[in-house]
């Protein structure tokens, strides 16, 4: 059974998602588009954003270190030459949020997030690579973090800044968010860069920065009560929220355990397995019968039941540590159950790629009013579950 799976997710990388990125997205004035819609229409004006391109970067690098496709790897460096020129800010450090088509600067406002991944693609790539100029980018972002975002006093790492490193009033990473200075997701992502650069640079600050950033998610950032992680807080720690994301749950219980493992730390490691079990199941609350998750639980109980491309990718995952890690091998079946449900609702067979979602609404139609590729649909949650689950069920077997 591990075999047919495992062949079909091999399959998934690289006939349905990187051939898509490599054959559709490429802009041959430099870089790659910014945009495809629901529809998979090109549109060539459309900016091009730091996480889009971060996460192309990974993408490829990583399908390279588990293939060896020549192709991956060029088409990595593609990026990473992007990024160099274009996307970091040679005067202040940092990277911009977004850029024209054109690729001149439009949003130069400095958010934490797109610079953790930037991190975590020039430092995959280095590891896939040995590149060692992606190295070097890597560690300067590092410490811009370091120097720009991070809260010495009450822990933590604060959302964004300006393109001189000054307080900005909006600091939010979408019109979807609430606008505070702590947040769920820009942590875990600065801890996944973080762990992904310790990987490859066993540096001291570094490797006191990532552990700090795990003992937050399994302490100020864990709903001791449910199970939960909260999502947004304002610099004293206090939550501004009462959402529970199934998604970032489950995303954060096994993101959680690759950190404490690279971190290496045997008492901690033996912390994060019980957190991230407990976590993993309340996220878990989620899921339907036929393997797919609903996107979260509002406050008043009730339920957003989108079915979004990146949660279903993160619930395989999720689902494979708890039988890799947790002693509960009946979690690989579940896991091909949700990929199951991938497979069959939310891949474009005819293009490729998948669709943003399967709405809520009756019958559960294709959502084609978000993107195929753009600003945050990337070739990130669905090439890394294919990557991450290979990678998983060889150790498992």
């Amino acid at each position: 059974m591990n075999d047919n799976f495992r062949k079909e997710l091999e399959q998934c990388l690289n006939d349905n998602i990187m051939r898509y990125w490599a054959d559709r997205m490429v802009d041959p004035a430099g870089g790659f588009y910014g945009r495809r819609d629901g529809y998979d229409r090109l549109d060539p004006e459309a900016p091009k954003g730091a996480i889009l391109n971060a996460r192309i970067l990974w993408s490829f690098s990583a399908a390279y270190r588990l293939t060896g496709r020549q192709e991956y790897a060029d088409l990595a460096l593609r990026a990473r030459d992007y990024i160099r020129d274009r996307f970091i800010d040679s005067e202040y450090g940092g990277v911009y949020w977004s850029l024209n088509a054109d690729g001149t600067p439009l949003d130069t406002r400095k958010q934490f997030y797109a610079i953790a991944f930037t991190i975590y693609g020039l430092s995959e790539h280095y590891r896939a690579t040995g590149n060692t100029e992606s190295l070097e980018l890597a560690k300067a972002l590092f410490h811009d973090i370091e120097s720009h975002s991070r809260d010495y006093g009450k822990g933590g790492y604060i959302e964004a800044e300006t393109r001189d490193w000054q307080p900005i009033a909006d600091m939010r990473l979408s019109d979807k968010d609430d606008n505070a200075s702590k947040t769920m997701n820009t942590h875990l992502h600065i801890m996944e860069g973080y762990t992904s650069l310790l990987r490859v640079w066993r540096d001291p600050e570094l490797l006191d920065a990532t552990t700090r950033l795990l003992k937050i998610f399994l302490g100020p950032m864990l709903d001791s009560a449910t199970g939960h992680l909260g999502l947004f807080y304002d610099n004293d720690w206090n939550r501004q929220d009462h959402i529970q994301s199934f998604g970032h749950d489950i995303e954060a219980s096994w993101l959680m355990m690759e950190t404490a493992q690279v971190i290496g730390d045997e008492s901690l490691y033996l912390e994060t397995l019980a957190t991230t079990e407990r976590i993993a199941l309340a996220a878990l609350e989620g899921r339907k019968a036929d393997g797919s998750m609903v996107y979260e639980r509002h406050a008043d109980g009730s339920l957003d039941e989108d079915l979004h491309w990146w949660v279903q990718a993160e619930d395989v995952i999720g689902q494979l540590y708890l039988a890799a890690y947790h002693d509960k091998p009946g979690f690989i079946a579940k896991a091909e159950e949700s990929w199951r449900y991938i497979s069959d609702n939310l891949l474009d067979r005819e293009n490729g790629e998948w669709y943003w979602s399967r709405l809520g609404s009756e019958g559960h139609p294709i959502n084609r009013k978000d993107d195929k590729a753009g600003f945050w649909k990337c070739p990130y949650h669905n090439s890394r579950m294919c990557i991450e689950s290979i990678e998983t069920l060889d150790r498992i077997s």
